[in-house]
């Protein structure tokens, strides 16, 4: 297993991530992140590359589309001990994203308010968060993956040791994913039901 190289980093709750991605710098890891948690980084003195310059696709449609492409899914999901996936990528021009810090839109805080439109709420369903996420914990043979930024610090001890983390740490990582993902989607679905599309204004035809 070789060390990790470049971490993607993108963030709703950007609590302790400067220190953690500073370390992983000092590393000599590469950081590629999106919109806010990028400016964030860069206030605190770290190189980051967006990822419109790693994909070379501009971030469109109101942000709604950023990490939704084969140079970022590519670099997550290729096995690296698979010569076809690596011969794939070399003919591609794929590179490996190796570590993927990922929290996603605060959906249930935004329905909390009372004031919550279902439009509101749509713009609040993360897309490319989940997908990132799911890509990540499928490849935890490779790929490390995180949610929880109180896993920053144990990160961050095994690559300091080592220059990557453990299998095991990956596939407890992992499993944070899915049961995140998992409630995440719940509590779409939750709300949803709430809503009754005989009377809700967004269905009235114009």
């Amino acid at each position: 297993m070789g060390n990790i190289k470049r971490a993607l980093i993108s963030l709703t709750d950007k609590s302790g991530i400067a220190s953690f991605a500073a370390a992983l710098a000092e590393e000599g890891i590469e950081i590629i992140s999106t919109g806010g948690t990028a400016a964030k980084l860069r206030e605190g003195g770290i190189e980051v590359t967006d990822v419109s310059d790693f994909t070379g696709f501009p971030e469109m449609l109101d942000g709604r589309v950023k990490t939704l492409h084969p140079k970022v899914h590519g670099g997550i999901l290729h096995q690296r001990g698979n010569p076809e996936h690596v011969e794939q990528c070399e003919r591609y021009g794929l590179e490996s994203v190796d570590l993927v810090a990922v929290n996603l839109y605060a959906f249930e805080k935004t329905t909390a308010d009372p004031g919550c439109t279902l439009e509101d709420a749509i713009e609040n369903i993360d897309i490319g968060g989940p997908t990132l996420l799911r890509a990540s914990a499928k490849n935890f043979n490779d790929v490390t993956v995180i949610v929880d930024p109180g896993d920053y610090g144990k990160v961050l001890a095994e690559i300091r040791e080592t220059g990557n983390t453990t299998l095991r740490t990956r596939f407890e990582l992992a499993r944070k994913v899915f049961a995140l993902t998992s409630s995440y989607d719940t509590a779409i679905i939750r709300w949803l039901n709430t809503i009754d599309s005989s009377t809700n204004s967004y269905f009235k035809e114009a």
